[in-house]
């Protein structure tokens, strides 16, 4: 088997050290899932070495297909068994003599705003797999994870494909985007975990309904927002996050998200009193707390140099925009 080495870019600035050579593992235990559609079509997606001869990806890349494989540069491997959650969107795959080493697994809950990732795997059918970094949006708890929004890219072939951190950790796999608009969206690594101590095995073709593509009134409050607040639909939003901090009122994501919406329909005051209360449930939430600074401006000096120094320790990125912000 050929590995094509590749640098690894980021398109990001590196306010984080990184490590290159866990990050070429990384790279390295990525690899491409295809299987042909009862219509006749070859499908594909990407997958990510996560146990001897065994490989994770999304249960949406297997659909329709009875006799999936798995590929890596020259070489193919035949899938003999499948476990899998399709609510999750994950399917483990068990194939042999696949020679790549299984990553080391991260923690979501130690993802924190700011923090760089990166994204590697097969977008747009790539033979190699293609790197792309990007940043945490926002981290979710749900069924015993936390599920990740990021700004690392990514394209029709890479569902399945692994999201690292800076010390080569695997941490989600990327799963879904809403149509059109730029928001990544990955599971948690911890329901990786979970089917890897699974028992039963499951028959190929894979079926049922992933949580993401469940009704738009039935997904959780910060899917129901995604479209509306990409197309700048405030009363929308502010309607949803209404019902998120009364179903959620102990959500920091909650209080800031319908803070947000009101400070884009106009009203300074609601949205500071709903970041204030953000910052109640998460004093490290460095969203609120950036938004708190230009709603204070210079008025308020005190608290503008107070906030500024929690977010230089907690997101040095969003840190400097404040400060660039402010010379203008």
């Amino acid at each position: 088997m050929k590995y094509l080495i590749i640098p690894i870019l980021f398109f990001t600035n590196l306010i984080y050290a990184y490590d290159q050579a866990a990050l070429m593992h990384a790279f390295n235990s990525v690899v491409m899932v295809r299987g042909y559609q009862d219509n006749g079509s070859l499908g594909y997606g990407s997958g990510v070495v996560v146990g001897e001869n065994q490989v994770i990806t999304n249960c949406h890349v297997l659909r329709g297909s009875k006799k999936p494989w798995i590929s890596q540069g020259d070489s193919t491997f035949a899938i003999v068994s499948v476990k899998s959650n399709p609510w999750h969107d994950l399917c483990l795959l068990e194939t042999h003599n696949l020679p790549g080493k299984p990553v080391p697994f991260g923690i979501t809950a130690d993802l924190t705003k700011g923090q760089e990732v990166v994204g590697i795997g097969h977008s747009n059918g790539a033979p190699v797999p293609l790197t792309i970094g990007g940043l945490i949006i926002s981290t979710y708890p749900n069924d015993d994870g936390n599920l990740i929004l990021s700004s690392a890219k990514f394209r029709l072939g890479a569902s399945g494909s692994g999201l690292f951190n800076m010390n080569g950790e695997l941490v989600g796999i990327n799963t879904f985007k809403p149509t059109g608009y730029g928001s990544y969206y990955a599971v948690p690594v911890e329901w990786v975990k979970t089917l890897l101590g699974k028992d039963e095995y499951d028959e190929f073709p894979i079926e049922g309904k992933a949580l993401w593509e469940e009704d738009e009134d039935k997904k959780p409050f910060y899917l129901q927002i995604a479209i509306p607040k990409a197309k700048e639909e405030w009363n929308k939003v502010l309607s949803v996050t209404k019902k998120w901090v009364t179903n959620e009122p102990k959500s920091t994501e909650a209080w800031f998200e319908f803070g947000y919406a009101n400070l884009m329909s106009g009203n300074d005051s609601e949205a500071k009193k709903a970041f204030q209360k953000s910052l109640e449930y998460d004093e490290n939430n460095s969203d609120p707390i950036f938004e708190l600074i230009k709603l204070s401006g210079n008025n308020e000096t005190d608290i503008v140099n107070k906030y500024v120094d929690k977010l230089s320790q907690i997101n040095p990125g969003k840190a400097e925009e404040i400060k660039i912000l402010f010379k203008k």
